[in-house]
């Protein structure tokens, strides 16, 4: 039998070891790499199966753009290992095309079942809770049109008001109008964003600003 290789791309080494223990027992699973990034997982140039993913990893890195590299280096398989704390983080994992999300606080026999599905290249049942976050109503994405999701971008990530309408050739006015909709929207599906920082966080959840990402070397 050929062990699956595997990936682990997690921060905290505490997990790592868990894993590691976790999966010893089993012999058609094999930890292979380990990195704190997805960037430093790939710059070791271990061939790997599949991947284990965290959400929140320490370059500040989107669930999304993880996947997306992941993929693009050939590693189709990706299962999401997340505490669950920050829901908009697994949706935007889930929409990226992972295999599925997976609770760090479940049984080891849920865990090595999840891990073991993900390395068939099938989904994994839990990634209907992911959807089930998708569609709930905290989170429903405002219906912002691409002119209010530029201006949304650009203030939320630290210009003023003044500098947005240079950059869009609009007034400050017709800026700070646009801003005042975009709240009044948030509003409306019950995603209050009543400051600059309120507004930061509603566009990183909604996709329209993205993470920041530390370069590879």
């Amino acid at each position: 039998m050929t062990a699956c290789r595997i990936g682990i791309v997690e921060d905290h080494t505490v997990v790592i070891t868990g894993l590691r223990q976790i999966l010893e027992a089993e012999p058609d699973l094999d930890i292979v790499a380990a990195a704190p990034t997805v960037a430093e997982l790939l710059d070791l140039e271990i061939d790997v199966d599949m991947a284990i993913l965290d959400l929140r990893l320490p370059d500040g890195s989107s669930p999304a753009a993880n996947v997306t590299d992941l993929h693009a280096a050939g590693i189709t398989k990706v299962l999401v290992f997340t505490s669950g704390e920050e829901p908009y983080l697994v949706r935007t994992a889930a929409r990226a095309g992972v295999l599925g999300v997976i609770n760090k606080a479940e049984r080891d026999s849920v865990i090595i079942d999840a891990i073991r599905t993900t390395s068939r290249g099938e989904m994994v049942g839990s990634l209907d809770w992911a959807m089930a976050v998708d569609s709930d109503g905290e989170f429903t994405a405002a219906a912002l049109s691409p002119r209010q999701r530029e201006v949304l971008g650009l203030y939320a990530s630290g210009e003023s008001a003044a500098r947005v309408a240079s950059l869009t050739n609009l007034s400050t006015d017709t800026v700070n109008d646009y801003l005042g909709r975009i709240r009044q929207k948030y509003a409306e599906v019950g995603r209050p964003a009543s400051t600059k920082t309120d507004l930061y966080r509603r566009a990183l959840e909604d996709g329209w600003l993205p993470f920041p990402r530390r370069r590879r070397k």
